[in-house]
């Protein structure tokens, strides 16, 4: 199952047809989304995430606008709508610049560009899925036991994923001793999303507390840190969920390799370093409760970043789906 698609609908024209992420585990629920605010929607409160899986978003909210009103006069607002609903992750902003780009040629020649960013991403993540499984036997054995933040499997890409491509290739050949997902607040991506991943490719797994994993790793217990990316700025600093950095921190306190998985399209050579990158500061109620239950004090307020910024000098590989590059 594709996260993201393109379709045809047969009641109503074109549409494109999400996971919600949000209903996960407990549900898997297909959305059609018809028109760009349905979509900006989706994208904004997280019913489509993941970096790549924004870049194909990106690309197709500018054909859904293109081919739901047949012209591609009249959608400045549209295209922007789409471009600013997440500001951090660099493919949101790619996939729509790249669609808008076609939209003199018309219609058919936008969906096609869209089209075009979605099979790339499923090609890149069985290459950095291969890779990244012969990077980390190499620094950390043939069995390693890996720990992985957020979620970075099919969900945040269209299928296979960026960092859990590579664990669920490592679990084919035979050569995985264990994952731990950490929660990943205040969303809990790691215990909803990649927990769920994990189950259904049957690879043996254990969730923990963010703060759990630079200790796990001081322990002896992890072989290498496997993680994402929403931006790789060109010095080499990644962007990546909030908790990336304490994780990164505790690896090079404990000599544990801190491997980065992300696509092509997530390195950003325009951005100099992880300082010019805008760091998306999300509603404070998703810090102070828990499944619609509040759970501070009534008087407390929140500070909710969704990305931090780990220094390149912490990062011992970026796997993309071309190269492997030690910053």
């Amino acid at each position: 199952m594709r996260t993201i698609d393109w379709v045809d609908a047969p009641d109503g024209g074109p549409a494109v047809e999400i996971i919600d992420q949000t209903a996960l585990p407990a549900r898997t629920v297909l959305l059609r989304l018809r028109t760009v605010p349905e979509l900006v929607d989706a994208i904004v409160r997280l019913a489509v995430r993941g970096a790549p899986a924004l870049g194909v978003a990106g690309a197709m909210g500018v054909a859904l606008a293109a081919a739901s009103r047949g012209t591609t006069s009249g959608l400045d607002a549209e295209v922007a709508a789409v471009r600013d609903a997440r500001p951090t992750a660099v493919n949101l902003a790619r996939g729509v610049d790249r669609a808008a780009a076609a939209l003199d040629d018309g219609v058919d020649a936008v969906v096609a560009v869209a089209l075009a960013v979605r099979d790339e991403e499923i090609a890149s993540s069985a290459a950095m899925a291969a890779s990244g499984a012969d990077l980390v036997t190499t620094l950390a054995g043939p069995a390693p036991r890996i720990l992985t933040h957020c979620n970075t499997g099919g969900l945040a890409t269209v299928t296979g994923g960026t960092a859990l491509g590579v664990v669920a290739e490592l679990h084919r050949r035979g050569a995985l001793a264990g994952v731990v997902a950490s929660e990943t607040r205040p969303l809990l991506q790691g215990a909803r999303l990649t927990a769920w991943e994990l189950g259904e490719l049957g690879v043996p797994y254990r969730v923990a507390v963010d703060s759990a994993g630079p200790f796990l790793m001081a322990r002896g217990e992890i072989d290498v840190v496997i993680v994402g990316a929403d931006r790789i700025c060109a010095n080499g600093d990644v962007v990546n969920k909030v908790g990336t950095y304490a994780h990164a921190l505790g690896a090079a306190r404990a000599g544990v390799p801190f491997v980065v998985v992300a696509p092509e399209s997530t390195v950003d050579p325009e951005t100099a370093t992880g300082a010019d990158v805008p760091i998306e500061d999300r509603a404070g109620d998703e810090v102070l409760s828990v499944a619609g239950q509040r759970i501070a004090p009534g008087a407390a307020g929140a500070v909710n970043p969704a990305f931090d910024v780990t220094p390149h000098d912490l990062v011992t590989a970026i796997v993309t789906d071309r190269r492997v590059l030690r910053p």
